[in-house]
């Protein structure tokens, strides 16, 4: 048993303790084998050195977050323990650092957190295809661009193709202002958003200038060979059934593609059929192709995604 000291770097301990130090009461939670005090922005740690040492790299992250965004909400601080804070393991104490996918933009850790998403991850290293199906909110897409974004800085591809049906409800490209792009972006604006979490913006954009990072409506894939690269299909409940077949016959002998969707939510008309629901029926029993699903039990987002999603699939 040690104590060691930790000096919190941010503008003030509130933003990261909380109010009267609810926050610490939830780090205390999580590691449950360490006893924390607080003074002033001193922390005073007892316990067993690889956990201090644990903790105190969770506190430099919490902190590089909330000196960027402010106070650190129970939200957050679930996204960085990668599990739920009110429902903790048996022994009070789980070693997450095996589930980290990479460290993305200022420090943040992006990490598998849940069952489902540390299933993703580990099919990724033994097919070439994964197809990942469930509600909104279980970080399918988050999860898929990590695995994108460490292949690529790992040197294992050369590039990223981002990609998605521009289908939405009750909407049109054509009755949309601006040109081509402008009519784009907002479809694809889910994608900037993960990549904007995992590097800096000017590594993004110069990527995207360079074609290293290629984020793009599926119509732009047909007649095209993706090679050397990961690619992620987005959204795949409102892509027809020639559209991913024309999709999934892009694939170079050097690529990896992973398929995001949600079959509660297609929005294509009625009367056509779901390239992603026919995919799940034809596709299973292809070497090399795995399908993850995902669940309610995954949801990452607000607590009260999960009890939405729930009672929805109940009604």
């Amino acid at each position: 048993m040690i104590q060691k000291e930790i000096t919190l770097d941010t503008h003030s301990p509130t933003d990261l303790l909380g109010i009267n130090n609810s926050n610490l009461k939830l780090f205390q939670q999580h590691f449950a084998k360490l006893k924390i005090v607080s003074r002033g922005n001193q922390l005073y740690v007892n316990g067993e050195a690889k956990e201090i040492e644990e903790f105190e790299n969770q506190i430099q992250h919490m902190s590089l977050w909330s000196k960027k965004y402010g106070m650190l909400d129970k939200n957050a601080i679930e996204m960085f323990l990668g599990e739920s804070v009110e429902n903790d393991t048996t022994n009070g104490h789980t070693d997450n650092n095996s589930d980290i996918i990479l460290h993305g933009n200022g420090g943040k850790i992006i990490r598998a957190k849940t069952p489902n998403q540390k299933k993703m991850v580990e099919l990724m290293q033994h097919n070439d295809i994964l197809f990942a199906i469930g509600p909104a909110g279980t970080g399918k897409t988050y999860t898929a661009v990590a695995l994108d974004v460490k292949a690529l800085k790992n040197k294992e591809i050369k590039r990223i193709v981002l990609t998605r049906p521009a289908v939405e409800a009750g909407e049109n490209l054509g009755f949309l202002p601006g040109d081509l792009k402008e009519k784009i972006d907002p479809y694809l604006r889910p994608l900037y958003d993960a990549l904007d979490d995992m590097l800096p913006s000017e590594k993004l954009k110069q990527a995207i200038e360079n074609r290293v990072i290629e984020i793009a409506p599926l119509a732009f894939m047909r007649g095209r060979t993706l090679d050397n690269a990961y690619v992620i299909l987005d959204e795949a409940q409102n892509a027809t059934d020639l559209q991913l077949k024309m999709f999934l016959t892009r694939m170079g002998p050097h690529a990896k593609f992973i398929v995001t969707g949600d079959l509660s939510q297609i929005d294509l008309p009625k009367k056509t059929q779901s390239g992603l629901v026919k995919a799940v029926q034809i596709l299973n029993n292809i070497k090399g192709i795995h399908f993850a699903y995902l669940t309610h039990q995954d949801v990452v987002r607000h607590r009260l995604v999960k009890d939405i999603i729930k009672a929805y699939e109940q009604e």
